[in-house]
């Protein structure tokens, strides 16, 4: 018994016919005949009642169909699996990332996904959570990464990681002998920060206002190596994830007394498709992730 086989007299059992069968199949009729005739003559019984004006299962041939249904219906899934897989040959992937993540989190992601699907193209957008949510829902990307907290109901998403947001200093600063700052001595300094719209911005503005406390931004910018720069040469401090300070020489990172976590997650629009390529990008990073927990362990 094989897959011919069985569309052979699936289809005959579906069109009633020898002649509408050999149509639909793009075969001779005597060519289906014979081949029925070898396919009973292999079973050891009738499949077929034949008659002058119609062909109907018999009980042989009505047991057989329910099996055969099955087992097409699975090779055309194994055939449209197949199929997803070579779409992987081509397509995109839009991903909208933080500075802070599209420097030091997603590289090793992006350069490994790469090398497994080097003909896919990978399109980076640089922008803050609030801009990033934005352009989820208008459809402009397929991924992007934001706040678990701002997850509207008109998205999805999929939790990414929990990092720690410290004070980060100057090796030569006074706050990077001490073990923990304080959100009054933090405040009390001139600050080097990203503009509003961006998740540690977003964040650092509501501690500032839950404790009734005042801001001195001395600069305000998007560009993480300029907010780096100014933290280096002294001129501010500001609040970034530890995982820059793991990254970048002449910088001290110093904890908040009360410990900031922030949970990010990537997400999608609920009722948006993803494509084969965001699917494959999401079960990358996942795989990357569990590799990453097992190598702490």
């Amino acid at each position: 018994m094989d897959i011919r086989q069985l569309t052979y007299f699936m289809t005959i059992a579906e069109t009633g016919s020898f002649t509408k069968a050999a149509e639909k199949l793009h075969i001779a009729q005597p060519a289906l005949s014979i081949a029925i005739k070898k396919f009973e003559q292999q079973l050891e019984m009738p499949l077929f009642h034949r008659s002058d004006r119609q062909i109907v299962l018999t009980h042989e041939g009505e047991v057989l169909i329910q099996h055969a249904r099955l087992i097409l219906q699975q090779v055309d899934d194994a055939k449209i699996a197949m199929a997803e897989l070579k779409g992987l040959q081509k397509g995109e992937v839009r991903l909208g990332v933080p500075s802070m993540l599209g420097s030091y989190f997603f590289p090793d992601i992006l350069m490994g996904f790469k090398s497994r699907y080097p003909n896919l193209k990978l399109t980076l957008v640089e922008a803050g959570t609030q801009s990033i949510r934005l352009m989820l829902l208008n459809g402009e990307l397929d991924l992007g990464v934001i706040r678990s907290a701002d997850l509207p109901d008109s998205l999805e998403a999929e939790p990414l990681l929990t990092s720690e947001m410290v004070a980060v200093v100057s090796p030569n600063h006074e706050f990077a002998r001490q073990s923990s700052v304080s959100f009054e001595q933090f405040f009390s300094q001139e600050l080097v920060m990203f503009k509003q719209g961006y998740f540690h911005r977003d964040y650092i503005d509501h501690v500032c206002q839950t404790h009734q406390l005042k801001q001195h931004i001395a600069f305000e910018t998007n560009l993480l190596p300029m907010i780096l720069s100014i933290i280096r040469q002294e001129f501010a401090i500001s609040a970034l994830l530890e995982m820059v300070t793991r990254h970048e020489s002449g910088l001290a990172a110093v904890p908040f007394e009360q410990p900031v976590q922030l949970s990010l997650a990537i997400a999608w629009r609920k009722n948006g498709y993803l494509s084969i390529a965001d699917r494959a990008f999401m079960e990358f990073i996942k795989d990357h992730q569990r590799h990453r927990r097992c190598q702490s362990v």
